[in-house]
């Protein structure tokens, strides 16, 4: 079977469909991913076949404001949408669409008859457990929750106009709103597998059949890969340091968010490394080292604590190491994950962006390091994540659908 996995967006919302794309062929299927040229390295580096989607990589990474927010992924989804046909060729058996791209997705299914399964790393559905995750919304219940849901994809609906409008003239496909679109898949009980834990999101019991949450797909890294000497150097030194990253987020806030972490570091007494992302974040010192990008999966574990934007990858491997957090949310679905962790008590409440300060920073380092609650939450979710195997799961469920 030949399997293409289509994905767009920031690191995180492509770097999970490796691990899960290395594990479908470790099973004996053909894997190829689709995702923006970015990530071609990152794509072949897991022996997967790599496919261009016409997309940047800026995705979710851009402002923090709602209009900035939407305005962004507009031109991001109609970028998206041009030639988003190209990638799949007559060989393809299976389509895996993440959630940025199962709203075109869709419609190749539609034109081809290649079936398709949802592989999603947030929940989009509708629920009264929690508001919709895009809003950065606390809950006000049930009834509310479920009415913003469904306002938050009746949105979704309109960003995605534009380009699946292209896509189905290009597939010589009569014209159909997004709306109509997600409508049938929904009462066709369209599958989606949910690569999170159920440590974070336990499955509402209020969604529909079809949708299941199966625990997390982790980022491929080679076995033998191990971190630069420098930072072996550095985390033997002395006692664990915390280690301070805004992933693909706040670009152009480098110099004032490294200068902000270093005066923290020091006042909690601690020692820290930086790591560069998006914003730059660098400093020199001997109680602080500024890193680039390294698996999370060979460096958490090492740490005391992390401070992060939330995002959904660093989140979840932030609870597989069964270290404590620091969340500082920038945007979009961040502020729901860090509301997650905290419940969880395997972070502090978040610190939003905006209102990042030393003194805040500080003051949450101190709590996070030296009072033991956090750490033990931390090690207890930990232990949940372990139990689960997205990857198998969704294995599984790809052999039952050939099956059938």
């Amino acid at each position: 079977m030949r399997i293409l996995i289509t994905a767009a967006g920031s690191h995180g919302d492509v770097a999970p469909y490796t691990g899960l794309g290395a594990e479908l062929r470790r099973a004996g299927y053909d894997v190829a991913l689709a995702a923006p040229d970015a990530f071609a390295p990152l794509v072949r580096d897991a022996g997967l076949e790599f496919r261009s989607l016409p997309a940047g990589t800026q995705g979710r990474g851009g402002g923090t404001g709602t209009r900035e927010l939407i305005r962004n992924a507009a031109a991001f989804i109609t970028e998206l949408g041009h030639g988003f046909a190209d990638a799949v060729d007559a060989g393809t058996d299976l389509l895996l669409l993440s959630t940025t791209t199962a709203p075109l997705g869709w419609h190749l299914t539609e034109a081809t008859g290649i079936p398709s399964l949802g592989v999603y790393l947030q929940p989009t559905a509708p629920t009264g457990d929690f508001p919709p995750v895009v809003t950065g919304s606390r809950s006000l219940g049930p009834l509310v929750n479920r009415a913003a849901g469904r306002f938050a994809l009746r949105m979704t609906d309109r960003l995605y106009a534009q380009a699946v409008a292209q896509v189905r003239h290009r597939l010589g496909l009569p014209p159909a709103s997004p709306a109509e679109t997600r409508r049938r898949q929904e009462r066709a009980n369209w599958p989606v597998l949910h690569g999170f834990s159920t440590a974070l999101v336990p499955r509402p019991s209020d969604w529909r059949p079809g949708l299941e949450v199966v625990g997390n797909w982790w980022p491929h890294h080679d076995v033998t890969e191990r971190l630069p000497a420098e930072l072996e150097d550095f985390l033997g030194a002395g006692p664990r340091p915390v280690l301070i990253g805004f992933g693909s987020m706040a670009s152009g806030d480098g110099e004032r968010l490294s200068e902000l972490a270093v005066r923290a570091l020091r006042r909690a007494g601690l020692r820290g490394i930086l790591q560069a992302g998006s914003a730059g974040l660098a400093a020199d010192g001997d109680d602080v080292l500024t890193i680039g990008n390294v698996p999370h999966a060979l460096l958490f574990p090492r740490l005391a604590a992390v401070v992060h934007h939330a995002g959904a990858g660093t989140s979840a491997a932030a609870l597989r190491a069964g270290v404590p957090a620091v969340p500082v949310p920038v945007t979009a679905d961040q502020p729901f994950w860090a509301r997650r962790l905290a419940a969880l008590g395997a972070a502090t409440d978040p610190i939003p962006f905006r209102a990042l300060t030393e003194e805040r920073l500080a003051d949450a380092l101190d709590r996070v390091v030296r009072r033991q609650v956090h750490s033990r939450a931390a090690a207890t979710a930990a232990h949940h994540v372990a139990a689960e195997d997205g990857a198998a799961r969704t294995v599984e469920t790809i052999r039952q659908l050939a099956d059938g």
